[in-house]
């Protein structure tokens, strides 16, 4: 058990270093350069990640509040409905970028190109009523979760050492999930629709390029790469997403939680928002030509 502790230490540790440095990259070295809406969006991704990862359950921040001997109860809500906030808004943010990359390379001719200054104009009010749901959306959180306790244990599902669902309304409680997997489906649906257009959109301008040069001197332009990296993470999230989604709520409808899934949930909980950032760097040159020039400096230093 001591191991998959150490794995999720990893995990976590690597999620939140990578998200600091692309959250520092993106508020110091980019405003210099007229960046881009899709940084603004990217920014916003990583921020949440960052608090998504400090919340995994169990890990560390719970550990923290014990040392501060916090009350159970009080990190029990906070913890799990902060990082159930994150997980809404990781979702609805990263269906955002995947719209905004479509409208993004969508020629003038589409029927898309019609929404481009559109959706740079109301990026700060999506980000506004994406947050006003989200945390108005996981509220229940606060009302179904609480401290275990051993004296009314039969009444709990434990889902973490300090933290256990109580039992709710059966209607009360379907209908929570079935708000929950609408709400997913639909996102998850329009990043899956806004990829297939990517791909087709793609697939199309690379054979006519064919026409026009040879390959061998075809580049990829800053547009192509970014639509496939955004391509690579939407389908990396969906996968994630989706397992995250069965797991957790296959254990609250069961009423019955298996200790041993509790650390292969938190793996795969927090897997998108440590691979993000990873695959963000390397596919972004601004960063690497800023790695690369600090490269020398360093090296000179030590």
């Amino acid at each position: 058990m001591s191991s998959i502790k150490t794995v999720l230490y990893f995990q976590a540790g690597l999620g939140v270093l990578a998200n600091m440095f692309l959250l520092i990259f993106y508020i110091f070295i980019i405003p210099g350069h007229r960046p881009k809406p899709v940084d603004m969006i990217s920014c916003q991704l990583t921020f949440i990640h960052i608090i998504m990862v400090l919340t995994g359950w169990d890990i560390w921040l719970a550990d923290m509040f014990e040392l501060l001997n916090i009350d159970n109860d009080f990190k029990c809500k906070a913890i799990i409905y902060i990082n159930r906030v994150m997980r809404g808004l990781s979702i609805c943010v990263t269906c955002l970028l995947s719209v905004f990359q479509a409208v993004t390379i969508s020629p003038s001719t589409s029927l898309l190109a019609k929404f481009k200054c559109k959706l740079k104009k109301y990026i700060i009010y999506a980000f506004f009523y994406f947050w006003s749901f989200n945390l108005s959306f996981s509220i229940n959180q606060i009302f179904s979760l609480g401290a275990y306790t051993i004296v009314s244990e039969n009444n709990q599902m434990r889902v973490t050492k300090y933290c256990s669902h109580f039992p709710m309304n059966s209607i009360i409680r379907g209908l929570i999930l079935t708000l929950t997997t609408l709400r997913d489906v639909f996102l998850v649906g329009v990043m899956l629709s806004t990829s297939a257009y990517m791909v087709t959109f793609l697939f199309r301008h690379q054979r006519q390029c064919k026409h026009l040069h040879s390959i061998r001197h075809l580049r990829a332009s800053p547009e192509k790469r970014a639509t496939q990296t955004i391509l690579l993470l939407v389908v990396f999230f969906v996968f994630m997403y989706w397992v995250d989604f069965i797991i957790s709520n296959t254990s609250i409808l069961l009423w019955r939680y298996d200790p041993v899934i509790l650390p292969i949930q938190q793996f795969v909980m927090n897997a998108y928002p440590t691979i993000t950032p990873l695959v963000q760097i390397s596919s972004d040159n601004r960063i690497i030509n800023v790695l690369k020039n600090l490269w020398p400096k360093c090296h000179q230093a030590f």
